[in-house]
């Protein structure tokens, strides 16, 4: 087999490309969590939220129908795991939800304005990335390990698989897993969607309701691409590997440590042992995808930090986002699209902190 055939060029190419649509399709519909967030709070304006709440609803569905007809097992990603990291999943996501407000803007939405020719958050990112290293293999990761990780609720203690809420449900009304699964993806997705449409504005936009959907696909494609094209035998030890992620399981987007591993990739280029991943792979495309559709619209503008306070500010926002987005184990993208799309507990722990930490800061601020 050669590496042009091999399952990880797959799986990394089709990263990128994924990635690159994503980058487009979020400059041209503005798509921004903490805009979608902070649209509702001050403005009581709903259609950002809305956007989310579609692209949540088409991931949810997508993926757990590729799960139900076993074309991936999403049991296996880092969000299903038995164990449930409830602290980690709340500070870390409201940490990253303060960061991002204060940063205004969460991972995705600075690489997309990097390739807008923001300077600024091509600083963010940066930082960014350095504190997501820390808190995954420094100085942060030890007072993670040491104080946050040990609070936790092992599920496998009564006889839970994953902390995937179909699981749960299963296991409290003793019915079988599938069918729970299939309902619960459904009537998710069908309530996500029935308030998303009832309201007229939106119906009427179609770039807002075509932009979510591409968005939520390109989610469900992503695990498709790790989970089922990503995995199979290893040529070299003849196990049954995903190739190419940096979890050694299947992923999907997600922003936050990928962009530490990418400043890893950059500062150790030379070290034959480095392989760029579907993460670092993502990280690149979104950028370059941002950038591509900046140019074609004329857009493309250089962008600095307005004053002293501003570069302090924002690099106050970065630092917690890296350690927030690595304790909570994703961002508004890799928990509140590709985790919660698994519909596993942490995950939906992990949104509301984010959600809470916005809108807590946000109120502070109006103060």
């Amino acid at each position: 087999m050669t590496d042009a055939s091999s399952p990880a060029t797959w799986v990394v190419l089709g990263g990128f490309v994924l990635a690159f649509i994503f980058g487009a399709v979020a400059n041209k519909t503005n798509f921004c969590t903490m805009g979608a967030v902070s649209d509702v709070v001050n403005m009581g304006h709903w259609g950002r939220m809305r956007m989310w709440l579609l692209a949540i609803a088409v991931a949810v569905a997508g993926a757990n129908l590729l799960y139900y007809f076993g074309l991936i097992d999403l049991s296996k990603s880092v969000y299903q795991r038995p164990t449930l990291n409830w602290l980690s999943a709340l500070l870390g996501g409201a940490l990253f939800g303060v960061g991002m407000t204060i940063a205004a803007g969460c991972t995705n939405k600075n690489l997309v304005r990097l390739g807008g020719g923001s300077v600024r958050s091509l600083v963010v990112l940066v930082f960014l990335a350095i504190s997501a290293y820390m808190t995954l293999k420094g100085l942060f990761g030890q007072w993670r390990a040491s104080y946050l990780d040990p609070a936790t609720i092992d599920l496998s203690k009564w006889g839970i698989t994953s902390q995937s809420l179909p699981s749960v449900l299963a296991k409290l009304t003793g019915l079988a897993e599938k069918p729970v699964l299939l309902a619960t993806a459904l009537v998710i997705s069908l309530l996500l969607l029935v308030f998303v449409f009832k309201e007229k504005r939106f119906r009427s936009n179609l770039a807002q309701v075509a932009g979510s959907i591409v968005l939520g696909l390109l989610v469900v494609a992503a695990w498709y691409l790790t989970g089922n094209i990503g995995h199979g035998e290893n040529p070299e030890t003849m196990e049954i590997v995903y190739f190419a992620t940096n979890t050694r399981t299947l992923e999907s987007l997600s922003f936050v440590a990928p962009a530490a591993y990418s400043l890893e990739m950059l500062m150790l280029w030379t070290d034959k042992t480095m392989r760029v991943t579907f993460g670092i792979a993502t990280v690149a495309g979104v950028v370059l995808g941002s950038f591509a559709y900046a140019v074609i619209t004329r857009q493309f503008r250089w962008e600095g930090f307005a004053s002293v306070e501003d570069l302090r500010t924002q690099l106050l926002g970065a630092m917690l986002m890296g350690f927030g987005g690595v304790t909570a184990i994703g961002c508004t993208i890799g928990q509140g699209l590709s985790g919660v799309s698994t519909l596993a507990l942490g995950s939906f722990l992990a949104l509301a902190g984010i959600i809470g930490g916005a809108i807590a800061t946000m109120k502070w601020q109006q103060r």
